[in-house]
């Protein structure tokens, strides 16, 4: 394939003809009806028609968001943005930068697995010895693990175990699930903490990877599976007749400090 260079575009996604569409080289009127939107997803981002196992744990991944009620910054910021610009592209565009490291992204949390399985595999050490040695390495430097912890639960993640049951049945459980985990169990007993999870988004990082997805496009399938909730939160904020969603007084601490000005002014030079 020619290279791509500032001023001339190579792209493998698409092409159109005056007769159809052609995806990864499929035409478009095939596809439709005979792939669900999930293996026609995978189909793009991967470039190669997925098993059905491989389709099963899309359309899992494009459920396992979905909503979080206001409990996501990206929801609060949507709806906040529509109150005052009532188009639902705005509301999107806000709720988008809201995933990030802390929130709905698995991007960290992908890319500590990618990177952790190729450590281990040039290594030559076993599975759970690499764990362990790798564990130390990060409590030493005070760094944290993504993808385990959660607020509310403790030993076991209901959402995480469900998708790991998924992704085992349909035959998408791997070398990179099994390393994640026994980073998962060398963590849980140097820290002393039985009880921490892998929670939904560690889960979701390791069949992804599994799946051949890179980091980036873990926080596009991430966002892509929270599009149904968003746009039932925008429309419903829409509807609410809300004008100016704003922070009440009640729940912000302003500095009330006063200050003059003349004074601060002339210790400046002005």
């Amino acid at each position: 394939m020619t290279k791509s260079t500032p001023s001339h575009w190579v792209s493998a996604v698409s092409d159109i003809t005056p007769e159809d569409i052609f995806i990864r080289g499929y035409p478009m009127q095939s596809l439709v009806g005979r792939l669900p939107f999930s293996a026609i997803a995978f189909l793009l981002i991967r470039g190669r028609i997925p098993t059905p196992g491989q389709a099963k744990l899309m359309d899992v991944i494009l459920s396992s968001i979905l909503d979080y009620a206001l409990q996501k910054s990206g929801t609060v910021a949507a709806r906040a943005i529509v109150s005052v610009n009532p188009k639902m592209t705005a509301g999107l565009s806000a709720a988008m930068l809201g995933a990030g490291e802390f929130a709905v992204s698995p991007e960290d949390t992908g890319r500590f697995i990618a990177e952790g399985v190729a450590a281990w595999r040039a290594s030559g050490q076993e599975m759970e010895a690499h764990a362990t040695a790798l564990v130390a390495d990060l409590r030493a430097a005070k760094r944290r693990v993504p993808g385990f912890g959660h607020q509310v639960f403790r030993g076991i993640d209901p959402r995480a175990e469900r998708l790991k049951s998924i992704a085992i049945e349909h035959g998408v459980w791997g070398e990179a699930n099994e390393w994640y985990a026994a980073v998962h169990r060398a963590f849980q007993a140097a820290a002393n903490k039985p009880d921490l999870v892998m929670n939904d988004v560690g889960m979701l990082a390791g069949i992804m990877i599994q799946m051949g997805f890179t980091p980036a496009e873990m926080t596009g399938l991430a966002l892509l599976s929270t599009f149904p909730g968003l746009i039932a939160h925008i429309s419903e904020e829409m509807q609410s007749g809300a004008i100016n969603r704003i922070i009440p007084d009640d729940n912000v601490t302003y500095a009330r400090d006063r200050r003059n000005l003349d004074e601060d002014c002339a210790a400046a030079g002005w």
